[in-house]
């Protein structure tokens, strides 16, 4: 938007018709708000604007041609600005995308979503006992902000929201396992407050495992060393991994392959095309900026700022990032943070900070007033309001075969992050 009154032809390429606000996907995936809660047609967000958005896929950069590579074509540039974002990363263990979900898009939110309530479904018509604890039992891998969250969103689904809609089960009684290999819970946190939202994590009944190393996942569960869980559902919280484009960029990545920018967030060596969010590896303070949201909307601004500043003649400003704060959810009215760097919050108001915060961000009126009414709805009755299945549903179960979830309905691909690139070039109006 900083560009829009600019001498400037601005496109935007994206391979999702729609802006999506991340830190509320978990929201979906357990039933609390729908896609068109968090998500926004990018041609209704820009189009008025006179922004052209193309819906396509980025897959390389001509650096030398000066041109964005699609899947079916090409965008010439004058500047770029690369936000691709991340995908999931398995440590290298890539068969295990097989039997996990992660949670990096809508489609992704769904399909948790789908897989969640089904596995109930199922556990009620299961006779048997041992494959009933299977389907009951969600395994989270990883206890960063998102793992935690989805979680203590799981706890409070089975002990509250979905209590009294079975007949042959209790909803009460699904086993829910948050698994980390350090040795606390939202390891980016201070020890005080990772210690307080394990504390409220078991107070909803999950199962904390801390300096605990997954060593397999297969259809059947999870192992730790020798031990299995057997687990129907496996949530991948883990870790990411940045979008392949940065591989044509032809510069040495991180270990997470993000690409090392420098202070004004460009490639080094390219004052015609800068990299934020996810996909760039900025250090301040001697230490990498975190990959959240306000820190892609911050670095997205200041990238503009700077093209600006070269049409005008003048020099580029190194870029620094505000933290406003952090923060994770752990079920209905308490949370975990820290706001401007250095008030740690846990509790009732660290969960009031959380709620003002994200409706801050969220874009639109109606997305604001939609996730307002189904927060104080769920605060309120204790229920979920999006409580959906889609896709693919068993119309019939076999009591002599294991009981099993059905595939996706449709086949979802490890996402490279929601944002696309923009191609920017000065009008010649």
């Amino acid at each position: 938007m900083k560009l829009r009154r600019a001498p400037v032809r601005v496109t935007l390429v994206d391979r999702h018709n729609h802006h999506l606000f991340q830190p509320l996907l978990y929201q979906v995936a357990t039933a609390t708000l729908s896609p068109s809660d968090i998500a926004s047609p990018l041609r209704g967000i820009l189009g008025r604007h006179g922004i052209s958005v193309l819906l396509a896929e980025a897959t390389s950069v001509d650096m030398q041609g000066k041109r964005l590579l699609l899947a079916d074509g090409e965008v010439k540039y004058d500047y770029l600005i690369l936000a691709t974002g991340a995908t999931h990363s398995y440590f290298g263990n890539d068969a295990w995308a097989r039997y996990t979900m992660g949670l990096k898009t809508i489609e992704d939110a769904v399909e948790i979503r789908r897989r969640v309530l089904l596995a109930f479904e199922l556990a009620e018509r299961e006779p048997d006992p041992a494959r009933r604890r299977e389907l009951l039992t969600f395994v989270i891998v990883g206890a960063g902000a998102t793992g935690v969250e989805m979680a203590g969103a799981l706890a409070e689904i089975s002990h509250h929201a979905l209590v009294r809609d079975f007949q042959n089960i209790d909803p009460s009684q699904a086993r829910i396992l948050l698994l980390e290999g350090a040795p606390h819970v939202v390891p980016t946190y201070s020890e005080d407050l990772s210690l307080k939202a394990q504390r409220s994590l078991e107070k909803l009944g999950v199962e904390v495992r801390t300096s605990t190393r997954v060593t397999k996942i297969d259809e059947a569960g999870v192992y730790i060393g020798d031990e299995r869980i057997p687990a129907r559902t496996v949530i991948w919280a883990a870790g990411v991994a940045a979008s392949p484009i940065a591989r044509s960029l032809g510069v040495e990545l991180d270990r997470a392959g993000r690409v090392p920018v420098t202070p004004e967030l460009t490639l080094p060596g390219r004052n015609d095309i800068f990299v934020i969010g996810d996909l760039a590896l900025f250090k301040q303070d001697g230490h990498p900026i975190p990959g959240v949201a306000p820190a892609a909307m911050q670095g997205g601004k200041h990238a503009a700022s700077n093209i600006l500043r070269q049409l005008e003649g003048k020099p580029m400003e190194p870029f620094s990032y505000w933290d406003r704060g952090t923060f994770a959810v752990i079920g209905r009215g308490s949370a975990v943070g820290v706001a401007l760097q250095r008030f740690r919050m846990s509790g009732f108001f660290a969960w009031l900070a959380w709620l003002f915060v994200h409706i801050l961000f969220l874009i639109g009126f109606r997305s604001k007033v939609a996730v307002l009414v189904n927060w104080a709805y769920s605060y309120v009755a204790f229920r979920r309001s999006a409580r959906i299945i889609t896709g693919g549903v068993p119309l019939q179960a076999s009591a002599s075969a294991p009981a099993a979830l059905p595939p996706p309905a449709m086949q979802v691909e490890p996402s490279q992050g929601s944002r696309e690139p923009s191609a920017v070039r000065p009008s010649t109006s």
